[in-house]
């Protein structure tokens, strides 16, 4: 009879187990998560990369190996990325009637996310294919990444900010729309979904159906208007 380490070895050798491993990882952060009345400190997404990094670091897993299993569930980020226009279709009679601010919004907000970056970099000295790596953080990963990538960035890195960014914004958003006294939940929702993509929309749906709404199409309308404004700002300001 095989002892547990023994067939932990064994089955850490098959791709599957890292699938299976990130999957029940996730069911048991979300499980977490409700438990403690969704507090914004234990979100899934960071509960679960906690977990996960830990057991490659305590078992020495190589990312590349760990990749090998998890790689099916990054192969659907891509239909996944495309389906956040579906929002947007659906909901699209009551979008028109506040297309005006929803626009207006969407245009400050993400060139001042991406002139803020540049700032920042050239305030600290970051190579340049750092911070083309950091300019496209606030939209979803699939289209952050792909951008990263076509201007010579690291799209590594860029998934990086990308899940740090959308983390940070589901931690802060209800606290700090709070404090600045926003009641309308479209607006939080839009403004949360503007900046901190999938995980931001996440934590809205989980504090009100409207501000879900919202933050989905946000992410949606901003996925666009970062692979516009990204490759414009790297051109003109970058030398790209």
């Amino acid at each position: 009879m095989r002892s547990p380490v023994d067939l932990w070895v064994y089955l850490s050798t098959s791709p599957l187990i890292w699938l299976t491993l990130t999957i029940c990882t996730w069911i048991g952060a979300v499980e977490l998560s409700v438990r403690l009345k969704r507090n914004p400190l234990v979100n899934p997404v960071m509960t679960s990369i906690i977990v996960l990094s830990a057991v490659m670091t305590v078992f020495h897993i190589p990312y590349e190996k760990f990749f090998a299993g998890a790689q099916f569930v990054h192969f659907l980020l891509g239909p996944a990325t495309v389906a956040i226009a579906i929002p947007l279709y659906q909901q699209w009679d009551e979008v028109k009637k506040v297309l005006a601010p929803i626009g207006v919004a969407l245009v400050v907000g993400s060139v001042v996310a991406v002139l803020s970056v540049i700032a920042l970099g050239w305030l600290v000295g970051l190579p340049r294919d750092v911070l083309i790596s950091f300019l496209p953080k606030s939209a979803t990963a699939g289209v952050a990444m792909a951008i990263s990538s076509s201007l010579g960035g690291n799209p590594s890195l860029t998934a990086v900010l990308v899940i740090l960014t959308g983390i940070i914004g589901a931690l802060i958003v209800t606290p700090m729309m709070n404090r600045m006294g926003i009641r309308d939940y479209a607006a939080r929702g839009f403004a949360v979904g503007l900046t901190s993509h999938g995980i931001g929309t996440a934590r809205a749906y989980d504090v009100d159906p409207t501000a879900g709404l919202f933050a989905g199409i946000a992410m949606a309308l901003n996925a666009i208007a970062t692979s516009i404004i990204v490759p414009l700002a790297a051109r003109l300001l970058l030398g790209s």
